[in-house]
């Protein structure tokens, strides 16, 4: 059973033994997965039916949107990691205002007992809810005693005594540790967007053409040259990412483009997938052209030794 319900209003059947885990779960990091895969376990030992519960748009978009964070992963793709990991049913509760202002008690109430018929949840050490954020894992004890549901709080994921964390991982690709982050999200960290036209100074003066690419990811690492992957019509290449302002150009645009390794056709108008796997240096302003070319071939043939012993 693979089902997605855009709205807990628009949920109209009762699931066999619904085990539920409860969170926004930007990123799907490794945390994350821990609790879906303790989700998904018990409700295969219970003949059940895995349910993620999460919301949209994230919670601070509405309570305190100048304190809203940038996004890991946009919603589609939160989608599908979350169907990867084997959940059943997915139910996406659209977080209003009036929402917002639901007691924790009620949420429990009215939601998971009432509507969706809980009768096990998996959450992280740290998930608070409902009006003021009230609600926590002992509340969902004490009235899962009341209703007759069972609360499974799974410890947190730590690396090298790190806790594992959306907010952690969104610091690290914002300094540029990409490596770090992709350790802690358990994948290299990607973006995804469609290609656009650009200055074409890639083809005509450095001999070296990039796709110029609008992404739909709200955050992109530090500015600097990245070793990457690009994913184009099912196929995987090795690149050369350029993230910033071209400073050699004085460009006042902030451009995202990548150098694609071995792809020649037409790709604007595709949508591409850009893996993250090493930064390389920051954005240099060069003294003129020749020396930007110079380096970005030099920064090509270290990329290639990269990928070459990590990925291709």
């Amino acid at each position: 059973m693979e089902k997605f319900i855009d709205g807990i209003e628009k949920l109209s059947e009762k699931f066999p033994y619904p085990v539920l885990a409860i969170g926004n779960f930007d990123g799907v990091h490794l945390g994350h997965q821990a609790i879906f895969r303790r989700l998904v376990d018990r409700a295969r030992e219970k003949h059940g039916t895995a349910i993620a519960l999460t919301f949209e748009p994230h919670p601070l978009r509405i309570i305190a949107p100048e304190r809203a964070p940038k996004l890991l992963t946009p919603f589609k793709d939160k989608m599908n990691l979350i169907k990867n990991l084997g959940v059943d049913v997915i139910i996406c509760l659209n977080f209003t205002k009036d929402f917002a202002h639901i007691e924790a008690e009620n949420f429990i109430d009215n939601i998971l007992y009432k509507t969706i018929g809980v009768k096990e949840i998996f959450i992280g050490s740290n998930y608070r809810f409902g009006k003021g954020r009230k609600g926590s894992p002992q509340l969902l004890r004490d009235m899962g005693g009341k209703f007759g549901f069972a609360v499974n709080v799974v410890d947190d994921i730590k690396i090298d005594e790190t806790t594992v964390s959306s907010s952690k991982i969104r610091t690290l690709i914002a300094k540029g540790r990409i490596e770090e982050a992709s350790a802690f999200l358990g994948r290299n960290y990607s973006v995804i967007g469609i290609v656009i036209e650009g200055a074409k100074r890639g083809k005509s003066l450095l001999k070296t053409p990039t796709a110029n690419i609008a992404v739909f990811n709200e955050l992109l690492p530090k500015d600097g040259v990245y070793a990457v992957t690009a994913d184009i019509d099912e196929k995987i290449y090795g690149g050369a990412a350029n993230v910033g302002y071209n400073p050699t150009f004085e460009d006042k645009k902030f451009s995202f483009e990548v150098h694609i390794l071995g792809f020649d056709g037409e790709i604007v108008g595709k949508t591409i997938r850009v893996n993250f796997i090493k930064r390389i240096r920051d954005e240099i302003k060069f003294t003129s052209v020749e020396a930007l070319a110079k380096q970005v071939r030099k920064d090509i043939e270290d990329i290639r030794q990269i990928l070459g012993k990590a990925v291709l």
